[in-house]
């Protein structure tokens, strides 16, 4: 129950830089640059909570080792007292030093962020287009218990039902750290209702999920690159909309990225709304780019995150949901649909935690 010579001496630079930054942060000449002022009291706010574990750790170490210099005392109730503080005081230690490696994980900046969260029917027609009404429905029922907001953008719905392709935003704390892993393919495999032979067809649905994060921000649209059209809107905009051209659409020209807003009554605020879901789909193309090219060193992420990876199969005759990037299975597909995803996010978050924590030991001991 030791850290790592690696994990140590990096909790004592941060411990020094947390000295450093209350100097500074007393500093006449930073308090009055609000700006920089700003800025080191986020690195001081971020650093703390590591500082203080770190400084738990360590008050716990040296209480321990006093109590099994106990365990040799000649008084028998003197060594049972230190038989008893040495197990609790090894379960504390434990626990804190997990505390401390979690708290050093490199944490996804936009993990706080708001979604952009798309829903596309794939391989299967008619079948594929009612599979992505189900799995609106089931993010609908998620986003409603955990608290968030969910907005419906823009929606073409399907000839029989569904749709073809769905487009949300959800907002709420944390909501890219919890949906990020839902991004891939999501398979289906059951008896559609128009079947009469009772075979089993296999269907599909591409799932994206992009945060909405300070990021977009800084991406610059030349007004040149962009066509913008205005339109009725139908549909899931609702009949209110349609007497005005209230629904605007964007084509990227450069990467030929189109995306649409009709939620809104507002073209104004339609505009807005697609002006940001562009700037994440280029955010996220730019960073799909990236990962693409270092994909050979990396290791961190739970499956490539990629469109065309199917991640999951939702067997409906079985009543069974495989996660196939952890082999994962549940018997639990009624009570997944119904908004209980997090049977099927924590054990992600667990596996994609336990694959960073390898990686930090792995930089530790180099």
């Amino acid at each position: 129950m030791t850290l790592s010579v690696g994990i140590a001496e990096r909790l004592e630079r941060l411990r020094d830089r947390r000295d450093e930054l209350a100097a500074l942060l007393a500093d006449a000449d930073v308090i009055n640059n609000r700006a920089r002022f700003s800025q080191l009291s986020r690195e001081y706010a971020e650093i703390g909570n590591v500082v203080s574990a770190y400084q738990k750790h360590t008050a716990l170490t040296a209480s321990l080792a006093d109590a099994r210099g106990l365990l040799a005392d000649p008084e028998r109730e003197m060594r049972e007292m230190a038989a008893d503080d040495v197990r609790r005081l090894g379960a504390e230690l434990e626990a804190c030093e997990a505390e401390l490696r979690l708290l050093l994980l490199p944490r996804d900046p936009d993990d706080g962020a708001s979604v952009f969260l798309e829903i596309r029917a794939g391989t299967g027609g008619d079948e594929a287009a009612l599979f992505a009404g189900d799995l609106l429905r089931m993010y609908q029922r998620y986003a409603s218990a955990a608290g968030y907001t969910l907005e419906l953008i823009s929606a073409r719905e399907g000839e029989v039902g569904g749709y073809r392709e769905v487009i949300t935003r959800i907002e709420g704390a944390d909501a890219y750290a919890r949906l990020k892993f839902e991004s891939g393919t999501h398979r289906v495999q059951r008896i559609p209702d128009t079947e009469a032979n009772g075979r089993i067809h296999t269907s599909a649905c591409t799932v994206a999920v992009l945060p909405e994060g300070a990021a977009i921000d800084e991406i610059e649209i030349a007004r040149d690159d962009l066509r913008i059209d205005t339109f009725r809107a139908s549909g899931a905009g609702g009949q209110h909309v349609n007497r005005t051209e209230s629904a605007v659409r964007f084509t990227h020209l450069p990467t030929g990225i189109v995306v649409e807003c009709q939620d809104e009554r507002s073209q104004h605020k339609n505009r807005a709304r697609a002006m940001a879901l562009l700037k994440a789909r280029l955010l996220d193309r730019a960073r799909t780019e990236q990962t693409s090219k270092q994909a050979a060193q990396r290791k961190l992420m739970v499956g490539s995150g990629d469109r065309s990876e199917r991640i999951r199969t939702y067997n409906f005759p079985q009543g069974r949901i495989t996660d196939h990037r952890i082999n994962l299975t549940v018997h639990a597909l009624r009570e997944v649909l119904e908004g209980d995803v997090d049977r099927l996010i924590e054990p992600l978050r667990n596996e994609h935690q336990a694959a960073q924590l390898a990686e930090l030991g792995e930089v530790a001991s180099a």
